[in-house]
């Protein structure tokens, strides 16, 4: 009985690395599987705004997400919140050279009255 186990064994063994590497048959081992990409890739014709965020969804790999998905989503967003950053410092120092300029007080011409402070 117990030299029946071991030659089940052994066939069953066999057959798996047979399978598996290619036992003579088609191409070799099993084919490549075409790896998964991005579905809802940034766009790359416009900003980036909150829509696109939140629908972003990543293709899961074998121990989490793809590393290189992540990794051009992630240094997209990077280089949009620099280009952000850059623009608001440029704008905060135009209204601040224009304060100066002015005594201190900017007026907007479409803002009432009511909206000056």
């Amino acid at each position: 009985m117990f030299l029946f186990l071991v030659v089940a064994l052994a066939v069953v063994v066999a057959a798996v690395t047979l399978a598996v590497v290619g036992g003579g048959e088609g191409d070799g081992p099993l084919p490549e599987a075409a790896p998964e990409r991005l579905r809802d890739p940034l766009p790359p014709d416009r900003p980036v705004d909150r829509a696109d965020i939140d629908s972003l969804r990543f293709p899961l790999a074998a121990r989490g997400y793809r590393m290189a998905d992540v990794d051009d989503a992630l240094s997209r967003l990077g280089a949009e919140l620099a280009e952000r950053d850059a623009r608001i410092a440029d704008l905060e120092s135009a209204l601040a050279g224009a304060r100066t300029g002015s005594g201190g007080r900017v007026s907007m011409e479409k803002d009432g009255p009511e909206d000056q402070r």
